[in-house]
Formats: C-alpha cells, structure tokens, sequence
C-alpha cells in the first residue's frame, strides 16, 4: 500500500488521485463534525463550497427534513441552524436530517477530491475505523489534509499520522513519502501529549481563543464516533 499525503487542498494533483483511496482530514473541525453528525444518526451530509450554494440547495427540501451547518472564520454563519462544532451534532438535533455543510476549509477539500477512486472522511475520533477498512480496501491512499485558509496545519499532520500508526500497527505493508513519514513520526513522538505539540499552531490557538476547548478535547480523542464516512455522487454517507 502507497501512502502519499498532500499538505492542504491546493497541492492536490488531481491526475495522481484518480485511482487512489483518497482520506480527506480536517480534524479541527469539519471532519471531525460530519463523523460525529453521521454516527449520531443523521441521514447524508452535503458539502457545498459557499454559503449561496447551501441556500440554493435548501429549495430542493421540505424545511423539517434539513439543517443547515458550518461556519466562517471559525465563527457558526448567521442564519444556519449548527455551527462547526461536532458537540452541536447530538443526536436529538440530528437524527433522520439530511444537513447542507459549509466550511472555510473542510468542504473544499472533499470536494477537491471527488474525482479519486473513493473518497472517505478521516480525523482521529475514527482512526481505528477507517484503518479497518483502508485494510479491507486493500488500495493505494492518498491523504488530503484541508490546511487552515490555504496553509500547512500541523493538527491535520497528526491526525494522520494518527491512521498511518494503527495501519503499521496492523502490519500493512506501507510505502510512505516523505510526507507521511513526518506525519507518523510526529504522532507517535507526541500520541501521549498532542495537545501540547498543538498548543502553540496558529488554528490550535484560534480556536482555544474563541472558546473552543471541548472540541479540541473531543476531536483529539480517538474512536468517539467509530465509523467511516464516504463522499460519492455530492452526499456524505456512512459505510462502515
């Protein structure tokens, strides 16, 4: 298994995806909240780039049947029912709903990589999932990190090195870029302390300054939603 890693959505080259297992990772917050959505029993997830497209996309449901999520800047988008936290996604809010999805980050990078071969939805809440099945896939992957406003992010870095860990731990036969390489080294220098490796990143800190620090606890906790997502045909579905 060939396992290349893509810093942010921008340095994707969608030629090299194309018949790869592509994970897309935005553990702060945005896959991290769709996982969390999913596993809480709502329906589909449609990542939309704007927020005009969400509103457009509304018009094609019954108003009860939908919910209207994400943010910008961190900040949940005025008018929409749930922001970016995956903690807003409880199950009595969610259940049965299909929610329309925007992020500054998270869902730009899945849509980026809708051409890929399969498009599953990864953060460190379901590592230990979607390591099983990346073996049952048994295909080259390819790790998408969303980055933070178009730049490197380090707690996307983690998150996956976080999957290639348990992959290695499982005895997958890997062969790693350099990228992933520093992705799993990271992790497993730091698995008991990642707080304190992030603490001083820039969106880290962001969002500990806007009051976030249950989500920082809750998307750095592995296995809290133990499913795997996939992104095929515009929706967001659970498969495993």
């Amino acid at each position: 298994m060939t396992v290349d890693v893509y810093p942010t959505r921008d340095s994707v080259i969608e030629k090299e995806i194309k018949d790869k297992v592509v994970v897309v990772v935005d553990v702060l917050r945005a896959t991290s909240t769709i996982i969390t959505a999913l596993y809480n029993g709502c329906k589909e997830v449609i990542p939309v780039m704007d927020i005009e497209e969400a509103m457009v996309m509304t018009k094609n449901y019954e108003r009860d049947a939908f919910l209207l999520g994400g943010e910008r800047n961190a900040v949940k988008i005025e008018g929409f029912d749930l922001s970016n936290s995956p903690l807003e996604y409880t199950r009595d809010k969610v259940e049965g709903n299909t929610i329309i999805f925007t992020t500054t980050n998270g869902t730009k990078a899945i849509k980026q990589a809708g051409d890929a071969k399969k498009v599953l939805i990864g953060s460190i809440i379901n590592a230990d999932a979607l390591c099983g099945a990346l073996l049952d896939l048994d295909a080259d992957v390819a790790f998408v990190c969303a980055g933070t406003e178009g730049r490197f992010s380090l707690d996307d870095i983690i998150a996956v090195g976080a999957i290639i860990s348990r992959l290695k731990s499982k005895g997958a036969q890997l062969s790693l870029d350099d990228l992933a390489m520093v992705c799993l080294y990271l992790y497993e220098s730091n698995k008991s302390s990642l707080h304190d490796i992030l603490k001083d990143t820039y969106h880290y800190k962001r969002l500990l300054e806007e009051g976030f620090t249950d989500d920082l606890k809750y998307c750095l906790t592995p296995n809290r939603a133990p499913i795997v997502p996939m992104y095929k045909d515009g929706v967001i579905k659970n498969i495993y």
